[in-house]
């Protein structure tokens, strides 16, 4: 690929006034994150935008703005504005489209009633695909990546297909620092809020309406992970969210449950676990056991593949650099202590011994 820079015009057609200020944005603030984020210099007059920048960048923001101007076509009279999300989405697509050298031919798409559902980065099209081709898929990250939201669109569009005869939703009803017991209502009503997040990603791509249809048949399930333990799931999509929040034995409570003509998703974070500090977290565990069945797929995304508002990268980005940076000194702290202990004679060092010994005995 070229590395001079280039200059590529383009002419966006009809030149409609009110269109073209809904894709600039006020003040042309979707023009200078477009700019920012895909490397570009872009100048407008009227309709007419000139574009410089290397090539396969000139080439993103050509297709992002004829993309984007598509979205603002009038709809009964009106033409809609487009908002910071659809901007920030459409980027994130153009700019995963531009890295992934497969280009999009590879891409799966999700059918549901409510619209068709697309991996938006190659670490999302990575997913869907295993989630297709594996009974069991893990899908590990930070917030935002779409984990959740892809897998309960790829249960919907399989129970859609009759591929399954019913979608099972479930996660650990951990306390995140608040006592169940403390909360009003029955247990189920307490753990009701812990589920909400699944129950909005159903609403969203079947309506209000068919889901509690749906959950009146127990067509839809979804449960407090306590609740699988001695169930059998046999025709069923099963996803397990949250799930670093799980134990080990929860952990192998759950996949043992799964039955034939199933598929099952495992979601979460190993980085915001709501586990005490002495219990391992079961993620983090089936990870180091399991890593190695040719059944299992395991999907890692990072916070370059968060979808949602642009910040929210960035505070996953800061977060993990923060942790780095502790991890590297605490490394060092080891390593200056071993080096100054090593340096006393021996005769020093045996009270300390016999102390750690008799500490270790207590």
């Amino acid at each position: 690929m070229s590395s001079k820079l280039t200059t590529m015009n383009l002419y966006l057609e009809p030149a409609e006034t009110r269109r073209l200020a809904s894709l600039c944005g006020p003040f042309d603030d979707n023009i200078k994150q477009i700019e920012r984020r895909v490397g570009v210099e872009i100048v407008r007059k009227n309709n007419h935008f000139q574009i410089t920048g290397l090539p396969r960048h000139c080439l993103s923001a050509n297709n992002l703005l004829k993309q984007l101007y598509i979205e603002t076509q009038t709809v009964k009279g009106s033409t809609p504005d487009l908002d910071p999300e659809q901007v920030h989405l459409a980027i994130q697509e153009a700019i995963a489209l531009e890295q992934d050298d497969s280009g999009d031919d590879k891409a799966l798409f999700i059918k549901t009633r409510r619209g068709v559902i697309k991996p938006r980065n190659p670490n999302q099209s990575t997913y869907v695909a295993n989630i297709t081709r594996h009974d069991i898929t893990f899908g590990i990250g930070p917030a935002g990546t779409g984990k959740t939201y892809l897998a309960v669109a790829a249960a919907v569009d399989a129970l859609e297909r009759q591929e399954v005869r019913r979608i099972l939703l479930t996660r650990p009803a951990v306390e995140a620092g608040e006592k169940l017991g403390f909360l009003p209502g029955d247990l189920s009503q307490k753990v009701d809020p812990y589920l909400r997040p699944l129950y909005d990603a159903l609403f969203e791509m079947l309506g209000f309406e068919k889901v509690e249809r749906l959950i009146e048949k127990n067509v839809i399930e979804v449960a407090p992970l306590a609740y699988m333990r001695g169930r059998t799931l046999n025709d069923a999509f099963i996803i397990l969210d949250e799930s670093q929040n799980t134990t080990v034995e929860q952990m192998k409570m759950f996949l043992t449950r799964i039955g034939f003509n199933s598929r099952a998703v495992i979601t979460g974070d190993i980085t915001q676990t709501d586990l005490p500090k002495h219990i391992k977290s079961g993620l983090r565990h089936a990870i180091e056991v399991l890593s190695q069945v040719e059944e299992i797929s395991f999907n890692f995304f990072v916070s370059q593949d968060v979808v949602r508002h642009p910040v929210v990268a960035r505070i996953v980005e800061a977060y993990e650099a923060f942790d780095r940076k502790e991890q590297a000194l605490k490394a060092e702290k080891e390593r200056r202590d071993y080096q100054h202990n090593a340096s006393q004679p021996s005769s020093q060092l045996q009270p300390q011994i016999q102390q750690e010994v008799l500490k270790h005995e207590s």
